[in-house]
């Protein structure tokens, strides 16, 4: 650890040490506390800041959530050659996740189309290390997830929808996968809390306040509601997540999931769903689907256009290179939390 100004930096082997030592000292048992930990030292590997060490203290107080199952094993069931289920038992989404992912990726290989159908889950995690560990695997990849509805529909004034994230994988041969992941919402609720945090001002139409007037200040968001991406067309889209990752899978929407949390403010307990395809076995061999997908991100790269992703990948590189740089309030925060030996 190096300490500059207002600034720490960390290694890597530091992020993941204290993430984990701050959950197990919540009641975490290393199965589930171990996959939790490597996700947010990703996002801060990554400089996705509201998904790094930031989350640690939302981890805890879901944690303490009283229907937060800490000693939650998942249970896989091998559903029909194309679908799997886990039920995560109400712990963590991630330890469900490695429990059904060799299943998962065995029949995406035997069939050419899987879907895996996690039930029961807590999650607050970004869907991108998920999809990464499919298409590392040479799948492309879909991911979806309700969350606690904050969001408001186009044209309402109270929420009703999630932040309902989409993500989506493309493997490329010898090169950095394809890799797109967002929120539904025009910004994401852990960015809102950041500008609230660091004194910002929200961009006009984000979100609204708990009148249903539209607000710059973050405080007055987290009261109120925040809106979609792209008026009606995104809040199609979230309506569309809501459904795919909730009542189709026999899961909670976020209406549901708000209900459960019964103001205790932990992370949204739901569902999440996602597809796997092979494109060996969809692409048939009648076309080189790779020299295909290639052309059209030349296309777009050669015109100076940036490829989703592209920021992270940078930020992985200095971050693997020299550490990750975390403000000091921020580190403080953490290291106050209680620790395991």
């Amino acid at each position: 650890m190096e300490q500059s100004g207002d600034r720490v930096t960390l290694g890597l082997d530091e992020v993941f040490a204290i993430a984990k030592s701050v959950l197990v000292a919540a009641g975490l048992p290393e199965r589930q506390a171990e996959p939790v930990a490597r996700v947010i030292t990703e996002g801060q590997r990554d400089e996705c800041h509201s998904h790094g060490l930031f989350r640690l203290p939302g981890c805890v107080q879901t944690i303490n959530h009283p229907r937060f199952n800490r000693a939650a094993v998942p249970v896989v069931e091998n559903t029909t050659p194309a679908v799997t289920k886990v039920d995560a038992g109400f712990g963590y989404s991630l330890p469900a996740l490695e429990a059904a992912m060799p299943l998962f990726v065995e029949k995406a290989r035997t069939v050419g189309i899987s879907v895996l159908a996690i039930n029961n889950c807590f999650h607050f995690s970004a869907l991108w290390p998920e999809i990464e560990m499919l298409t590392a695997k040479g799948l492309v990849a879909i991911a979806m997830t309700p969350s606690h509805s904050w969001v408001a529909p186009a044209g309402g004034s109270r929420g009703a929808l999630g932040t309902n994230p989409i993500a989506f994988g493309w493997p490329r041969a010898g090169q950095d996968p394809y890799v797109f992941d967002f929120a539904t919402s025009a910004i994401a609720r852990g960015d809102i809390s950041l500008h609230k945090m660091a004194g910002k001002p929200l961009q006009p139409g984000w979100a609204i306040d708990a009148d249903g007037n539209p607000t710059t200040d973050a405080a007055a968001a987290l009261d109120g509601a925040m809106l979609t991406f792209g008026g009606h067309k995104g809040s199609a889209l979230s309506t569309m997540i809501e459904l795919l990752a909730g009542p189709l899978i026999a899961d909670m929407t976020s209406l549901e999931s708000m209900d459960f949390d019964d103001g205790v403010k932990a992370a949204p307990a739901h569902g999440e769903i996602l597809i796997a395809f092979d494109p060996a076995i969809l692409g048939g061999g009648v076309r080189d689907n790779q020299a295909s997908s290639e052309r059209l991100f030349s296309a777009i790269v050669d015109q100076g256009a940036r490829l989703p992703s592209v920021r992270r990948y940078e930020a992985r590189a200095r971050s693997l290179a020299h550490g990750v740089q975390i403000p000091r309030h921020l580190y403080d925060q953490v290291m106050s939390l209680p620790r395991a030996g």
